[in-house]
């Protein structure tokens, strides 16, 4: 399999939301950042009202970059081989064995819909899916395909009867990303679309194959000791126990990002340069990544709810005071 260049990055991300735009009004950042986390080998976490496209983004990205797609709809009943499968008694030859029947997990594409409407045990067995990129069942590991990427939805609105995600789990996720309502005249052009004609047809623009080789130089990718300093700076920064750790961290945080948040920094820092064709990435391309990665991973204390700050508020003054200070 040959390499590709950051040029045909470029021109490949051209063609994919040249093709989207063609169902999807708006939405260009969630857009960019969910190709960023598929170059990238990470997954998302949607958070947003009913009624954004959510499911439709997901739904024609996989059928644009012509990958297999499943939705699992999560609900209190919902059991761990309801996702990864089980074994099946079956007779065969007069004999009575076991045979391996695959779930949804199978697939390139994932949308996990409101995942925090199920028990946290059926989360682990996806969340232990996207970590190790295995599913165990029977004692045998079976391999999910790959490319591999899951996309997680939540509703902020509705809070009975959920499970939120324990803050372990959360931190497996590269971004989190907030959808808002769309403008009036991007509504009317979506209730024009879905009301008076049926979508278009799209046509398959990317083959999987292509993604393989975006992951591979996306791991490739030169960056330079200035841009890893101000990721882990910015990682740092949001530590209230840490020598680093700003004020803002130290009045209203409980717990900061880890180190998995300094290496998604990166990684997509490195994926969203090569979708502007950019051989290395900047600390402008960290910026622009940084509230996506930290706002999920930073937790608040007493006296952020007390004073009505909530992670995004202090991501953002990181981000703002960290630039302010060096970079």
């Amino acid at each position: 399999m040959s390499e590709i260049s950051p040029k045909e990055v470029n021109q490949l991300y051209g063609r994919i939301t040249g093709e989207l735009v063609r169902v999807i009004v708006g939405q260009e950042q969630v857009v960019k950042l969910l190709l960023v986390s598929l170059f990238a080998r990470g997954h998302c976490l949607l958070v947003g009202v009913p009624g954004l496209a959510k499911t439709l983004i997901v739904r024609t990205l996989s059928e644009i970059l012509q990958l297999s797609f499943k939705r699992i709809q999560f609900t209190p009943d919902l059991m761990p081989s309801d996702i990864i499968g089980s074994e099946v008694l079956q007779e065969r030859d007069r004999r009575l064995e076991y045979e391996y029947k695959p779930g949804p997990v199978f697939a390139n594409l994932i949308l996990a819909d409101e995942i925090n409407r199920t028990p946290p045990k059926t989360q682990a067995a996806l969340l232990e899916a996207m970590q190790e990129r295995k599913v165990t069942v029977g004692g045998q590991s079976r391999p999910l395909p790959d490319p591999f990427l899951v996309v997680a939805t939540q509703n902020p609105i509705e809070q009975e009867g959920t499970y939120p995600l324990p803050e372990a789990q959360l931190d497996r996720f590269m971004f989190s990303l907030y959808l808002d309502y769309p403008g009036k005249a991007e509504e009317s052009e979506v209730v024009k679309r879905t009301t008076l004609r049926e979508l278009p047809v799209l046509a398959p623009t990317v083959a999987a194959e292509d993604l393989l080789r975006v992951q591979r130089l996306v791991l490739a990718a030169p960056v330079s000791d200035h841009v890893v300093d101000y990721a882990v700076s910015l990682a740092v920064a949001t530590r209230p126990g840490s020598p680093e750790g700003l004020q803002v961290a130290r009045d209203f945080v409980e717990w900061g990002a880890g180190p998995r948040a300094s290496q998604y920094l990166i990684l997509g820092a490195k994926a969203l340069a090569l979708l502007d064709g950019k051989i290395t990435p900047e600390t402008a391309d960290v910026r622009e990544v940084a509230p996506h990665v930290l706002q999920h991973r930073v937790i608040t204390n007493y006296r952020a709810t007390g004073a009505g700050k909530k992670s995004r508020d202090i991501v953002k003054s990181v981000i703002e005071q960290v630039r302010e200070m060096a970079y």
